[in-house]
């Protein structure tokens, strides 16, 4: 009876005690970059992989569409229904907001009856080709996570490109091709995305399944994200550790999947029969209600927040590092050469974190002051790349006159053992401890150091030891 009782109370430590974590116990979310941890010698920064959330990616680009006047509207004219193509008395007038189908249609809310679009000019000019560019630009690098998806109000194109630039529109590459008829649009065998494999992943196909005309339930194109991440992760994407390892070590793989513009080639409109008519060239043109992108800023793994500050999407970098997607080593943190974050080892990964530049540190004896080589540096943990500097022989006085090296900071130099830096130059230590960052024992100098030091244990007020304490005490009647 007891030892039941006493088992509940101690599942319900480990309950409390995994929510308590600072950083989550499921691989794979990489939401915290760095966190405070009790080792042998204190407190100190555990730096970890970190990356901002997926969100929708279309409320911060911007649209670009080429001919720029092929939005209907402008003149006004009429084009014929979705539903019945010989149905031809709908208007389209820019000038009237409630006849008006701008571009920015394409990312408002849907959901709304009826629903809102973009609708270019209809096929008039036929026989010249009825084309389109529409091209949506982010000004930074960005990570697909979900497929992009996009909703047609009219038909779905006869022939279309998906592409994509990795250099801010300067050069493009094919993502996707769609056609009625592939080997006669584009000379290439119909795939689907079931036909490629790990090894074909990268595989650039034409497909033949999003592109059936006229048909009331067909109005949505796929690029398949989700598809291709489950030939590593598994059809219910459960596996994400062998994802994230492929991700890790494939820089084609990775790279596939990262973007900073998009463009849909609209081709040839639905047809939907061998033959144009030509007689009702007003049933021919494109709309679309929606295109959705979900991904999430690249930080190289160095960042959790990216925001949008005067139409710009940036980083918020972390791991001493800078620059729109984190980069580079800032500036006195060079101290060897950056390196993007690592997914592995999982749960955590790896930060590879930027680490002071020697000249940061200090400089040779010549100026009458007496420096840490730099031996002195040492990586403390190879997964945890945060400097440790062998600063015992160094007084405290000698460091605070040395006006351009900071003793202490709030990124690498913690003040360890509840120690609190003042003016970057030395370390306020409590009563019990001493030593440049408060990494030393009192009693050890004295050599008085015994059982009940208290070193290695947590803080008397941390929240582990009374939360434990209130538990024990709760669970105190039942053990009498």
């Amino acid at each position: 009876m007891y030892l039941s009782r006493f088992l509940s109370i101690h599942a319900l430590w480990v309950t409390v005690s995994s929510v308590m974590q600072p950083y989550p116990l499921v691989w794979g979310h990489y939401d915290v970059c760095k966190t405070q941890i009790y080792t042998e010698e204190g407190k100190v920064w555990d730096y970890m992989a970190c990356q901002p959330e997926s969100t929708d990616m279309t409320k911060y680009l911007k649209v670009k569409l080429d001919p720029p006047d092929i939005t209907c509207g402008d003149p006004p004219e009429t084009f014929c229904a979705m539903g019945n193509p010989y149905m031809c008395n709908n208007e389209c007038d820019a000038s009237t907001p409630e006849l008006a189908h701008p571009p920015e249609l394409m990312f408002d809310f849907e959901g709304r009856h009826p629903s809102t679009f973009w609708q270019s000019a209809t096929w008039k000019d036929y026989p010249k080709p009825l084309q389109v560019n529409i091209t949506l630009s982010w000004s930074k690098t960005i990570e697909l996570t979900d497929n992009i998806v996009i909703t047609f109000e009219s038909g779905r194109p006869d022939q279309m490109i998906l592409e994509k630039s990795l250099d801010y529109g300067r050069t493009w590459q094919p993502y996707q091709y769609y056609a009625t008829d592939c080997l006669d649009a584009f000379h290439m065998d119909p795939k689907s995305v079931k036909d490629l494999s790990q090894h074909t992943v990268l595989e650039i196909i034409c497909t033949e399944e999003y592109s059936t005309g006229y048909m009331t339930n067909s109005k949505i194109i796929h690029f398949e994200i989700k598809d291709r991440f489950a030939f590593f992760a598994g059809p219910w994407l459960r596996n994400m550790a062998s994802l994230y390892g492929q991700l890790d070590t494939t820089k084609k793989l990775r790279d596939f999947f990262t973007v900073t513009d998009l463009r849909i080639r609209l081709l040839r409109p639905a047809v939907g029969e061998i033959f144009v008519d030509e007689l009702h060239l007003a049933r021919y043109f494109y709309a679309i209600s929606d295109i959705k992108v979900h991904g999430r800023c690249k930080c190289n793994l160095h960042a959790t927040v990216c925001v949008y500050d005067n139409s710009k999407l940036t980083c918020e970098c972390e791991h001493n590092t800078t620059g729109p997607d984190c980069g580079k080593c800032k500036k006195n943190y060079q101290g060897r050469p950056w390196s993007p974050g690592s997914y592995l080892p999982i749960p955590k990964g790896t930060a590879n974190t930027c680490i002071p530049s020697i000249s940061s540190i200090g400089n040779p004896p010549k100026f009458n002051r007496i420096w840490p080589n730099i031996s002195s540096l040492e990586v403390s943990n190879p997964k945890q790349v945060a400097p440790k500097l062998a600063l015992s022989t160094v007084s405290s006085v000698q460091v605070a006159n040395h006006k351009r090296a900071n003793v202490c900071d709030n990124e690498l130099l913690h003040c360890q053992n509840g120690g609190t830096c003042y003016n970057n130059v030395r370390c306020l230590c409590p009563a019990a401890y001493t030593g440049i960052l408060c990494e030393k024992l009192r009693c050890e100098e004295a050599g008085s150091c015994g059982s009940d030091s208290g070193q290695g244990a947590p803080p008397p007020g941390s929240p582990a030891l009374l939360l434990l304490t209130a538990l024990l005490g709760t669970a105190s009647p039942l053990l009498v």
